[in-house]
């Protein structure tokens, strides 16, 4: 009897030793869970900012050519052409004054691009989501269409979140040693801007923003991800090596998603430079000409309106050469760059899952 007493005392013993090892075990895994998720998320975004980073700043003195192209005053040309104007501000500004402005496109960038590539991640998963729900298939993929569509939701996304910094990178871009009005950095434009034409100023040009990046970002992520699947799925080229694209192939992909994409969306862009100049007093110097009247839009129909007859069609595309060459490798570094960083961190998640 006390035999049978003992052996029931120690199965009690290791029952409850054995529940307590497992509700161990199981806050362990809860709190780990949260923590791994957070530092996934920290990755992704750290990944997509060095992304933003580097892709932007191999290419600022074409970023800042192609605005003072798109800008620049019609009855006063000062850069005739993209070489002639690199030289031009190489001989009156120096090395600085090609990448001026680059630090405030950074500080723009770096959290578009993480923002962009996140939300891409997650919109991508959504809509996956709810397409294998639609369809009733498990293992539907997502075509170019809803990439299309996921690109677009990060691209509104990360263009609203960042587009104060945007406008502000605008107008520091396109100041020179001789404009009446010289802001003296991010801070101070941003402070001037809120102090002495609203809070409304910052979001100007928002609009034609927003419905250049659906076709913009969403063309971008849609034709990489495609190209990237049709190569490793049929393999026309010979291209694949271990079921893996090189990187040579993937920058390919991505300057042939930037050129598409922004070539549909270029218009809207040099619309969204110009309501970017309202309201700052010192751009008609810039952009209308000396003694001619203020510069002024009633909106973006306007704005197209008006560029257009006083400078015609192909104004919409002034600047569009150093754009293209300044795109062509801009996204393609952006994409490898992200996925490179990604592998190094060791983030499983690839934005073609």
């Amino acid at each position: 009897m006390a035999s049978e007493d003992v052996k029931s005392t120690e199965s009690a013993a290791v029952s409850t030793i054995v529940n307590l090892a497992e509700e161990a075990k199981l806050a362990r895994e809860g709190v780990k869970a949260p923590s791994h998720a957070v530092l996934s998320i920290c990755k992704s975004l750290f990944a997509g900012g060095v992304a933003g980073g580097v892709s932007r700043t191999a290419v600022a003195p074409l970023e800042r050519m192609k605005i003072l192209l798109q800008v620049q005053n019609p009855h006063n040309i000062k850069y005739s052409g993209t070489v002639q104007g690199l030289k031009y501000i190489w001989r009156t500004e120096g090395v600085r004054g090609l990448f001026k402005g680059n630090g405030t496109n950074c500080a723009r960038i770096v959290p578009n691009s993480a923002v962009k590539f996140f939300s891409y991640e997650q919109a991508s998963k959504g809509i996956l989501y709810m397409y294998r729900q639609q369809t009733g298939n498990e293992n539907a993929q997502l075509t170019p269409v809803l990439r299309l569509g996921a690109g677009a939701t990060a691209g509104i996304i990360a263009m609203s979140a960042t587009y104060p910094m945007d406008m502000v990178r605008g107008r520091l871009t396109v100041q020179t040693a001789n404009s009446p009005y010289q802001y003296r950095g991010i801070a101070h434009a941003l402070s001037t801007v809120l102090r002495e034409e609203g809070p409304r100023a910052l979001y100007r040009g928002w609009l034609p923003s927003v419905i250049g990046v659906v076709p913009y970002v969403g063309l971008n992520f849609a034709v990489y991800e495609s190209l990237k699947d049709w190569l490793v799925k049929d393999n026309p080229f010979g291209l694949v090596e271990n079921n893996e694209l090189t990187i040579i192939t993937r920058l390919s992909c991505g300057a042939i998603a930037g050129t598409v994409g922004q070539t549909i969306a270029y218009p809207l862009d040099v619309i969204r430079r110009r309501m970017q100049m309202v309201g700052w007093k010192d751009a008609s110097s810039v952009v209308t000409g000396e003694g001619r009247s203020k510069l002024e839009y009633n909106g973006m129909v306007d704005a197209f309106r008006k560029t257009v007859r006083h400078e015609g069609f192909g104004a919409l595309y002034k600047g569009l050469v150093p754009n293209s060459v300044k795109v062509v490798p801009s996204i393609a570094i952006a994409f490898v760059t992200y996925e490179m960083v990604k592998d190094v961190l060791g983030v499983e998640f690839r934005i073609s899952d």
